[in-house]
């Protein structure tokens, strides 16, 4: 009788030939090949497009759409004329709600120039050798905010500056708006502002008044919402305010006079 266990045993060549089989099988069919390579690929980009969206600047234009919009930011930087202390206007930069410069001069002022306070406005000499008349830059500004929104921070003094007024219902100013202020109504830098609320660094040096001025508007554009239901809110308040005033009560001695005068005639 032969030995079971024999006919189990198997040539040690032929085990190392299963072996070398196994290890140089066939590849995995060509169609499942690509499906793992593209996704590799895949997440590979994804990873890339995240951190290069992480990288972004907020204040970057999202097109080259420079038409003039409903909504503009404008921006100021001035000079020192008389002696010193007073302030002119040296360049002004208006952008649209997508951050294109719609506008941006240099201007001469009305007065001799003795401060260019180049280290925060960035002006200097020769960039008012060849500026624009006041009145010529004052007149444009005063057309393309005209019947518009207009977006910036402490406007009162870049509207004092151009000699201009806006209506208030369309000034959207980044200093007075109260949830940007801190504690019992103080008021930020647009600096601080833009660290904050835009994760983004500006005015570390000289002022960029198309910096600026895009940054007023993205803080706007991004509370925009809540922003307009604000202003709502204070027109209702402020016309139903004026509805409750009581009319002046005509004093005794105003009657008596009244009933004189009625009897004279």
């Amino acid at each position: 009788m032969k030995n079971p266990n024999k006919q189990l045993q198997i040539n040690p060549n032929w085990a190392q030939l299963q072996q070398k089989l196994k290890s140089h099988g066939p590849k995995p069919p060509a169609t499942e090949t690509p499906a793992t390579i593209l996704g590799k690929r895949k997440e590979r980009t994804d990873a890339e497009f995240d951190d290069s969206l992480s990288h972004v600047n907020p204040l970057t234009p999202v097109n080259d759409d420079c038409s003039v919009t409903d909504e503009v930011a404008m921006d100021c930087e001035m000079v020192g004329v008389s002696q010193g202390n007073k302030s002119a206007l040296g360049r002004v930069t208006l952008v649209n709600k997508w951050g294109n410069v719609i506008y941006d001069e240099f201007v001469r002022p009305l007065e001799h120039v003795v401060d260019f306070r180049t280290q925060i406005s960035g002006i200097r000499p020769r960039d008012l050798r060849k500026a624009k008349d006041f009145r010529i830059v004052q007149k444009r500004v005063a057309e393309l905010i005209k019947g518009r929104i207009l977006v910036g921070h402490a406007l009162r003094n870049d509207l004092k500056a151009l000699l201009l007024s806006h209506p208030k219902e369309d000034l959207r100013d980044t200093l007075e708006y109260e949830p940007f202020m801190r504690g019992k109504g103080s008021r930020r830098a647009l600096r601080h502002l833009a660290a904050e609320f835009l994760d983004v660094q500006i005015q570390n040096g000289e002022h960029c008044p198309i910096e600026d001025a895009r940054a007023a508007m993205v803080l706007y554009q991004k509370n925009k919402k809540a922003w307009e239901r604000r202003v709502k809110d204070q027109i209702k308040l402020k016309q139903k305010q004026k509805k409750r005033k009581p009319k002046k009560k005509r004093k005794e001695g105003d009657d008596l006079k009244t009933d004189l005068a009625e009897t004279a005639s």
